[in-house]
């Protein structure tokens, strides 16, 4: 039997797989996608006006648009944090994602609902893909054979593993959440035009827990890296607090998701990861779509210019690219969830500061527009010096403002 032959086989159909599929699709390469079967990613679904414009995705894949957000303390204090002139876009992931893979196949590519079970290199470069297909009995797989492969398939990557074995892992909170049907009466908890983000160890120990209004459903969840920490009990907890712990649970799901981007995205030869695969989710706040799309489109250039050209260098670029425009917003939400997300004490003065309209506006402009803000540097000094206030606890947590 002949063995099928693309140009590039693009593991995973979700946002990063996808982008990369139509991308390369768009290019002229043959391109086959392959993703499992009914896999919905465990997500918040927020996504940035500018990713609407960088990807041309329409409005209409929105199901709701947030006008703010409003933080909650360990001691049940708040924050309203509104946004100006913009808003953050929800998108259910299961709608969104098969959006995405329906583009990449009008675009060309071919796509093949299967498992990935392991690759062979073949002597002239090539790589034979072995895929399980639905409902095969374990074992038994079919062979693909493609001149490149784009890894996008998640944190546990089985091609990361199987080209890379000795990249490690990056490290990684465990996410759970709960989609719930919204009653026609909103209870007293729940704004449907807010993100609610509860920063309480009770709750999370080590990263936060979320209610994001989805239009007629809510994502409830949490997500933390402590071996043990009870997911379900907590966001039941949360149910509770936003008044919708009788409402109907529409599905559950859970995976990991990793907060820090691999220091290799790719084997030297012919792989290239991209998406959780590769590590792009947000220290901090989690965000993960418009980092996936962007190093799916990113992944996407660089296996081009390595087919081009025969050279595999081209592969590297990807990831210096990515990290040339967002390895310092990265490294500095590293940082500030290694500190602020340590303990509910320094929780308390994390929500506090976030009072200051200096951090409310840079921080939804640097969210809104995915860049810093170097406009206003007076700014970012009354940042650093309130910053520095609470940090040596020269304030208490909840001072009268002037």
């Amino acid at each position: 039997m002949r063995v099928p032959e693309y140009d590039v086989a693009v593991v995973g159909g979700g946002p990063a797989g996808a982008t990369a599929a139509a991308d390369l699709a768009e290019a002229g390469r043959s391109v086959v996608l392959i993703d499992r079967d009914g896999r919905i990613k465990p997500c918040g679904g927020a996504i940035p006006p500018r990713l609407l414009r960088d990807f041309d995705v329409p409005e209409s894949l929105l199901v709701a648009r947030a006008k703010g957000a409003r933080i909650f303390s360990p001691s049940e204090r708040s924050v309203d944090m509104g946004i100006e002139n913009g808003f953050v876009g929800m998108v259910d992931r299961d709608t969104y994602d098969e959006w995405l893979r329906q583009r990449a196949v009008a675009a060309g590519a071919v796509r093949r609902t299967a498992t990935f079970e392991r690759l062979e290199r073949e002597p002239d470069g090539g790589v034979v893909l072995h895929l399980r297909p639905p409902g095969a009995a374990a074992g038994t797989t079919e062979p693909i054979r493609a001149r490149a492969v784009v890894g996008a398939d998640g944190a546990n990557s089985g091609v990361a593993r199987e080209a890379m074995p000795k990249a490690g892992r990056p490290p990684f909170v465990f996410a759970y959440h709960e989609i719930v049907r919204t009653p026609s009466v909103t209870p007293q908890g729940y704004d449907p035009t807010r993100c609610d983000i509860h920063y309480r160890g009770d709750l999370s120990p080590d990263f936060y827990a979320w209610v994001f209004p989805h239009g007629d459903t809510a994502s409830i969840g949490t997500g933390s890296a402590h071996k043990g920490f009870g997911l379900r009990p907590a966001v039941a907890a949360l149910r509770e607090v936003c008044g919708l712990a009788g409402a109907e649970t529409v599905r559950r799901e859970g995976a990991p998701l990793p907060l820090r981007p691999m220091k290799c995205w790719d084997d030297g030869r012919a792989v290239l990861l991209a998406g959780d695969a590769a590590g792009v989710v947000a220290p901090a706040s989690g965000e993960g779509i418009y980092y996936a799309m962007l190093s799916g489109r990113l992944a996407a250039d660089a296996i081009d210019e390595r087919l081009a050209t025969g050279d595999v260098r081209a592969l590297a670029t990807a990831r210096r690219r990515f990290m040339k425009l967002h390895g310092r917003v990265f490294w500095i939400l590293g940082i500030m969830q290694y500190f602020w997300y340590s303990s509910d004490k320094r929780r308390e003065r994390f929500v506090s500061l976030c009072r200051d309209p200096d951090i409310q506006r840079l921080t939804w402009q640097a969210y809104l527009e995915k860049e810093l803000v170097r406009s206003d540097p007076m700014a970012h000094v009354r940042i650093m010096m309130r910053d520095f206030a609470h940090l040596f606890g020269v304030v208490s947590p909840w001072e009268k403002r002037a």
